[in-house]
């Protein structure tokens, strides 16, 4: 939903707080002609499932010529020809033929890089990845993660991902951002994150990684919350073996440490306390 509301793709009826400041701008202060000249063309979305979010009655080709053409400026004929730029830039094979294909007749991770052809055609500087290999087996999720890293590299531009997968964020990530029932409780550089997770929720995540040494798996006591109805204080309090009277009165605010590297959610498992 956080992504979706920076794209301004929530239906009317949700309420958005809060500010995003993007490039000096703040992305959900402005509606309108903003969000649509941002939305796809600074910033663009890769969605979860290309299956659902190709459209079926029309060839993979037409659908991205169409943001091509949306978002840059030049004839048809030049717009057809970046099309085939584009699916030969994310790796998808005979892209002169590929952009006659319909999605039910290319596999899911051929459609995943169509998607993420759709993606650049505006030559975007934020990409957003939602859950991007969750549909994948392993071989096809590794080609489209290193896609995103030389992406990331050649065009120089920043990636979003959303993900539960947590070898992914250890294979793509700089920083990381843990969000439990909605809010962020711990950020930290990822290497930093996996080597000294503080907060109680990150550390269970942590914890619950199969190991390769046939551990047993931990797993995080209780259920999350409920996002319409939250506790007061703390919403992992209940799960949690640290908390205390304070967690069930008071949210946590998120409080920068390690100047300025970490900032973490959590008075009770303070910084140095071990896991």
């Amino acid at each position: 939903a956080t992504a979706l509301a920076l794209l301004g793709l929530l239906p009317r009826s949700a309420t958005v707080g809060g500010s995003a400041i993007f490039e000096g701008s703040d992305l959900l202060a402005h509606g309108g002609r903003f969000a649509r000249t941002v939305r796809g063309g600074r910033v663009a979305m890769v969605f979860q499932d290309p299956q659902t979010s190709l459209n079926p009655y029309h060839s993979v080709g037409r659908q991205v010529y169409e943001a091509v053409r949306l978002h840059r400026a030049g004839s048809a004929s030049a717009a057809r020809t970046r099309v085939i730029e584009l699916f030969r830039e994310v790796g998808i094979p005979d892209p002169e033929g590929r952009v006659h294909a319909y999605p039910h007749q290319m596999s899911g991770g051929l459609r995943q890089r169509v998607l993420i052809a759709m993606a650049l055609a505006g030559d975007p500087e934020l990409v957003i990845a939602d859950e991007p290999t969750t549909a994948l087996d392993v071989t096809v999720q590794a080609q489209i993660l290193a896609l995103f890293r030389r992406l990331a590299e050649t065009r120089g531009l920043s990636l979003l991902l959303i993900t539960h997968d947590l070898g992914v964020v250890a294979e793509l990530a700089d920083e990381v951002a843990v969000v439990y029932a909605g809010r962020v409780v711990e950020c930290a550089p990822a290497a930093d994150l996996f080597a000294d997770p503080r907060h109680p929720y990150a550390r269970g995540l942590l914890k619950s990684i199969p190991s390769t040494q046939g551990d047993p798996l931990t797993s995080i006591p209780g259920h999350p919350p409920d996002p319409r109805n939250l506790p007061a204080g703390c919403p992992f309090r209940d799960r949690c073996e640290y908390a205390v009277d304070t967690c069930t009165k008071t949210e946590p605010d998120l409080i920068a440490h390690g100047g300025g590297r970490r900032a973490l959610a959590c008075p009770v498992t303070t910084p140095g306390t071990p896991a």
